[in-house]
């Protein structure tokens, strides 16, 4: 895989598809179907029956010389370029090309397997090809998932210049390809980066006395500052006391905790809800990596099945793009407190913990909400509930009946619970999101928030 994250290109000699691998062209049936305009006159003038199968022989010779000149399998080569990378509902074009080394003209229809996650109908493109030359023809696919996913061969039927006969073949293009999540909502919330790049800007505008921290600049004393603070060679030098100013430092690790179990398999349109959550988790990387903060990720179903420890860098983004790629949702309850007990062993350092997930619909405390809470005495935490905008909009709707009554009242008493306990979790002292539509720009906006706090 290329750091462009565009699919290599790959091309195979074809090859004949069948044991006979031939068939009859177009025109073939044309033809045969135009005998059969004698066959009326035929009952009443027997001769006109030989005039007929005569006809028809003349056709199927045309056919065997046709079918003999046809180029064979082995002088044709089909090649697949990928023009973008291949990213979860963007629509993206791949570039099919036939070589043709024959000297004859052909006419080729050709159909390249892709799997369902890739395009929902079928992908057949048309190509002309000259005597020793080649041809290309575009398609594009829309995933409907992420991950890694397999494609086959491409099938070949193509025909000559008189489109009597017809050969079957096929091109082991067989590829294994990552479908990746949105790249481009990161820059499309290049606002926030700026937001990000300002807030440090006043962060080390602002000097903070404390030991530790980074080194600033020398002033004059004032009569709050701490005695420790004071720079003794300085002072000797200027005949006045003059005091050490520091900045706080720029640089904190973020994690990013991404619930992957069965609640997170919900459909929210075109996506699930883990779709959703890794957009956002990818833009919230992009921001804090160019803010200059290191970036962990952690992802977990029963088991914690991604783990990339904070660092910093665009070789470390790379490398989020790839395990967000494959996270994918199970369907069986998370383990949530083997999760927290992860971060806990290996994050001794005070952090920014922007976990994301779905609270279920529970009269007790979720263990998702307490596993949380373990990591408050030491971490500050961000809990992002993935919104469902179905039953925001059921809530808002006026009940015509008795039966839409009893499902708004519903709704309301679904929601009313779930801001209760987003408010326990409030109590513990960690900050909440509820959001489906511009879930990535309220992160960004919270995590701005939490950069200012920590």
């Amino acid at each position: 895989m290329s750091h462009s994250r565009t699919p290599d290109t790959v091309e195979a000699a074809a090859r004949s598809s069948h044991r006979f691998g031939a068939a009859f062209g177009s025109r073939f049936f044309v033809l045969i179907a135009a005998s059969l305009i004698l066959a009326g006159p035929a009952l009443f003038a027997p001769r006109l029956f030989y005039v007929m199968f005569a006809w028809d022989g003349i056709v199927l010779a045309g056919w065997v010389v046709d079918l003999i000149a046809l180029p064979r399998p082995g002088e044709l080569t089909v090649r697949r370029r990928w023009l973008t990378p291949v990213t979860l509902s963007i629509v993206s074009s791949v570039r099919v090309t036939l070589v043709n080394r024959s000297a004859r003209l052909i006419r080729a229809r050709i159909v390249d397997a892709l799997p369902y996650q890739l395009r929902r109908a079928a992908t057949e493109v048309v190509i002309t090809v000259s005597p020793h030359a080649h041809g290309d023809a575009e398609y594009t696919v829309q995933p409907s998932e992420r991950g890694a996913t397999g494609i086959a061969a491409a099938y070949i039927r193509y025909q000559g210049r008189w489109r009597l006969a017809e050969r079957w073949a096929r091109a082991d293009l067989d590829q294994t390809i990552v479908v990746y999540p949105d790249l481009g909502e990161g820059a499309r919330e290049a606002l926030f980066l700026v937001r990000s790049r300002q807030t440090d800007v006043e962060r080390r505008s602002r000097p903070v006395r404390a030991a530790g921290r980074t080194f600033e600049s020398l002033r004059e004393h004032r009569p709050e500052d701490e005695l420790r603070d004071i720079c003794w060679t300085a002072t000797a030098r200027r005949g006045k006391l003059v005091t050490r100013t520091y900045e706080l430092e720029r640089s904190q690790p973020l994690w990013l905790v991404l619930d992957s179990g069965r609640l997170m398999r919900t459909r929210l349109g075109a996506l699930t809800k883990l779709d959703h959550a890794v957009n956002a988790a990818l833009t919230l990387a992009q921001v804090a990596l160019a803010s200059g903060d290191r970036v962990g990720l952690l992802a977990y179903g029963r088991r914690v099945e991604h783990y990339l420890p904070a660092a910093r860098g665009g070789a470390h983004l790379r490398l989020v793009i790839e395990h967000l790629a494959h996270v994918q949702a199970e369907s069986a309850e998370p383990n949530h407190f083997g999760a927290a007990a992860r971060l806990l062993r290996d994050q001794k350092r005070r952090s920014l913990i922007v976990w994301i997930t779905d609270a279920p619909d529970v009269a007790m405390l979720p263990d998702v909400v307490a596993a949380a809470a373990q990591l408050r005495p030491r971490h500050l935490v961000l809990f992002v509930v993935v919104g469902d905008p179905d039953l925001d909009r059921l809530i808002r709707l006026r009940p015509q009946g008795l039966d839409e009554m009893y499902r708004v009242a519903a709704a309301q008493e679904v929601a009313h619970r779930r801001e209760l306990l987003l408010a326990r979790v409030r109590a513990s002292g960690a900050l909440t999101i509820e959001s489906t539509a511009g879930l990535s720009p309220a992160i960004v906006n919270a995590y701005l928030a939490m950069k200012q706090r920590l």
